[in-house]
């Protein structure tokens, strides 16, 4: 049962730090003073003050431990208690507002014990307030109890002492054992996240990761809570062991808990009614409204949770959304989308730019008694409405699974797949590049949609969207070689041939019927039924193309930046290089040299903290640009076949020539794949005429993404017809 401690009036507000945790020679203000951001004078109150107060119906033990600054108005504080050593800034006689709310600068209706008070604050009806530091200008109403702990973390995982390890909070992230757990700390970023949830088998490199977490804050007891300049927080219930940035907006919580609020003026955080935030690390301008319930979490900037969401033991990345439904023990890279109530995600890497459609069950059973399994997916993951899919599965980037339950676990290794299931005839169906065959409208539209949504103020990591980058375009190459060994396994027995992916190449060369043969795709499905392929020959061409296309892309930017495609090929050989293999952590696209590396310094202890680490990100964005440039050219030598020593002119001018018909045949399908929701009979007879239609959903020629692509097209195909003229004039 709960047991009651009994103490003496006279030492309320005291001894905040336990003596044994006290340093040598400093009393229990000295980390209080620290904190303090501001030089202030401060003087006892005088004799008539004091009257005054008590007049007002104020009332302290000891007056002598309340000290005021110069300006000071007596009457702007009523119905007070004081308890502790309370320091109050100016009080002056004017009003704050907020929008709709308007309250007089002073201290009305509260209980202050031990706190600092900051200059020209508004605080009315605050019931207990009890080891703050608050800011000036700040506006607190209605709210029923604010405290802080002595051994307060404010939501970052580490241990202050004398707490028993059992006190430290981890985020237990794609696992729901446990087993890929992290410390939480202000700051972390998703790449911080996925690089420790790796390697686990390395003891040496996860206790480097800890020592690094726990050098980042002090051990001590002793640091009060902070409400920074301009907060606004009214009508709320608990607030305990908190750190809230300037500009915030809060109403209406019902707790917050061990939690870091960042906040600035430029990317201020709202939190709305009703939400339960505890443990947890919240970034820069994030909303977080209606019902939220938080716990154990970390939720990056520009990110928000709304209408009922569940977000517990995860890790939401820059960008994101998660409205009404529920997410357990996931790591979010930045631009994640989920928004239905039925929809449930757990134990799961979902790698960026993805969405969650409406009854998708992600990660709901698992291929043992225990709660153990883990599903990866790369960008771009889709899985649609009502789909259910079983632990351990992994899909490659921008895979859209139709509705279904898909009940044995999946290795979907092709990028830009549809995957369905055939129940008639018990088979699983993957339809490779059906993005860029039927939908290229909503493909495309990523890109725009995605960079539109990125409000970080402070890009000095470069988070990747582009539909083709080094890892989609590695992930083209090793579909090729899959198509090619499946379709050459296909036919082996009619060719009697067993090089299956040499047999595969020369087929998908040439002009023969390959649905003449039932195309299987091995070790996809954890089952004894039948994957087949489709479209390979279609899907085979396409990936060729838009690997030369994307160095295309790059090609023309760089012909341009050089001065031309002659001073460009002049130059070719300092931009040779292989076809690196390119990781995902966190958004941002690396080498996995690099990050090796980069691994193995932190074990060695050459790099000691996660500034450090996080001054490698910031250097390798600024290495990006030119990494993907050569990857890009690296690819187009092995797509084309032609190595790069031997480029000349016109071979880049050829492909020149060949992205602005990609570019246009990309605007076409655009075009056409939106086009058919308007010719599509079904979609229009909820309408009573064709011009209704277009009323409620626009006209087609008026699509704004439509437009910007076309707008697209046409200065690139000026930039190409530039370089093309200037590389005549000077061979003329």
């Amino acid at each position: 049962m709960a047991k009651v401690s009994i103490g003496q009036i006279s030492s309320l507000g005291y001894n905040f730090i336990p003596s044994h945790y006290l340093p040598e020679g400093e009393n229990e203000y000295h980390l209080r003073n620290k904190q303090q951001k501001k030089e202030r004078e401060y003087r006892n109150l005088t004799t008539s003050e004091i009257e005054l107060l008590k007049k007002n119906n104020n009332y302290c033990p000891d007056w002598s431990k309340i000290w005021v600054s110069e300006l000071f108005e007596p009457n702007h504080i009523q119905n007070c208690k004081f308890y502790g050593v309370v320091r109050i800034g100016n009080i002056e006689p004017i009003y704050l507002e907020y929008r709709d709310l308007k309250l007089a600068c002073g201290i009305y209706n509260s209980q202050i014990i031990s706190s600092d008070i900051g200059d020209r604050v508004a605080i009315h009806q605050v019931r207990y307030m009890a080891h703050f530091i608050i800011g000036n200008e700040v506006m607190l109403s209605n709210i029923n109890e604010m405290e802080t702990s002595s051994n307060a973390k404010f939501g970052n995982g580490i241990l202050k002492h004398g707490d028993p390890e059992k006190r430290r909070i981890w985020l237990e992230l794609c696992n729901e054992n446990g087993g890929r757990s992290v410390l939480p700390f202000d700051g972390m970023q998703a790449a911080d996240a996925y690089l420790w949830t790796r390697q686990r088998q390395d003891d040496i490199l996860q206790q480097r990761f800890v020592e690094m977490t726990e050098r980042k804050f002090s051990p001590s007891h002793g640091y009060y809570s902070e409400i920074a300049d301009y907060v606004v927080m009214k009508n709320s219930d608990i607030v305990k062991d908190v750190r809230i940035g300037p500009c915030a907006y809060i109403k209406g919580v019902n707790k917050l808990k061990n939690v870091t609020v960042n906040s600035t003026e430029e990317a201020y955080t709202q939190i709305g009614e009703g939400c339960e935030l505890v443990n947890g690390i919240i970034g820069h301008g994030c909303r977080i409204f209606y019902g939220v319930k938080a716990v154990r979490f970390i939720l990056s900037s520009f990110s928000q949770l709304k209408y009922g969401a569940r977000l517990i033991n995860s890790f939401l990345g820059d960008n994101s959304t998660i409205s009404c439904c529920e997410v357990l023990n996931s790591l979010l890279f930045p631009a994640h989308e989920q928004h239905h109530n039925n929809s449930f995600l757990c134990a799961s890497v979902i790698q960026g730019q993805s969405n969650m459609a409406a009854g998708a069950t992600i990660g709901s059973n698992h291929n043992s008694r225990a709660a153990d399994g883990e599903i990866i997916a790369k960008r771009g993951f889709w899985p649609g409405l009502c789909v259910s899919i079983k632990h351990n599965s992994r899909f490659a980037s921008y895979t859209l699974l139709v509705k279904g339950d898909f009940l044995h676990e999946l290795d979907i290794r092709i990028p830009y797949s549809l995957v369905s299931n055939d129940t008639f005839n018990n088979q699983l169906v993957i339809v490779p590049g059906y993005w860029f065959l039927y939908n290229m409208y909503a493909l495309m539209r990523n890109n725009s949609k995605f960079l539109a949504r990125d409000k970080r103020k402070f890009k000095n990591q470069y988070l990747e969207y582009d539909i083709l980058a080094p890892d989609t375009i590695n992930e083209m190459f090793d579909a090729l070689h899959e198509i090619e060994h499946a379709v050459g396994k296909a036919f082996a027995d009619e060719y009697q041939r067993q090089d299956y992916q040499a047999l595969g190449k020369e087929l998908l060369d040439q002009d023969i019927d390959l649905n003449t043969r039932e195309i299987l795709f091995e070790n996809t499905e954890n089952s004894t039924r039948k994957v087949i392929l489709l479209k390979v020959r279609e899907s085979y061409v396409l990936f060729r193309q838009m690997i030369a296309y994307h160095a295309s892309l790059l090609l023309a930017e760089q012909c341009s930046t050089a001065g031309g495609v002659a001073q460009f090929v002049e130059n070719i050989n300092q931009l040779k290089s292989e076809r690196l293999v390119f990781e995902n952590i966190g958004g941002q696209l690396i080498p996995t040299g690099d990050v090796e590396n980069l691994l193995r310094q932190i074990r060695s202890g050459e790099i000691q903290s996660w500034d450090e680490v996080h001054q490698r990100y910031h250097s390798w964005s600024k290495e990006y640009p030119l990494n993907k440039l050569k990857h890009a050219l690296a690819s187009l030598q092995e797509i084309s076949g032609k190595p790069m020593e031997t480029w000349d002119s016109a071979f880049i001018q050829d492909c020149l020539q060949e992205s602005i018909q990609t570019k246009t045949w990309i605007y076409e399908q655009i075009y056409r794949s939106r086009a058919k929701d308007y010719k599509n009979p079904f979609k229009q007879m909820v309408y009573g005429s064709y011009s209704e239609m277009e009323t409620v959903v626009g006209k087609l020629e008026d699509n704004s993404f439509i437009k910007q692509q076309k707008e697209e097209l046409e200065q690139y195909k000026e930039k190409v017809n530039v370089l093309l003229t200037t590389d005549q004039k000077v061979f003329s």
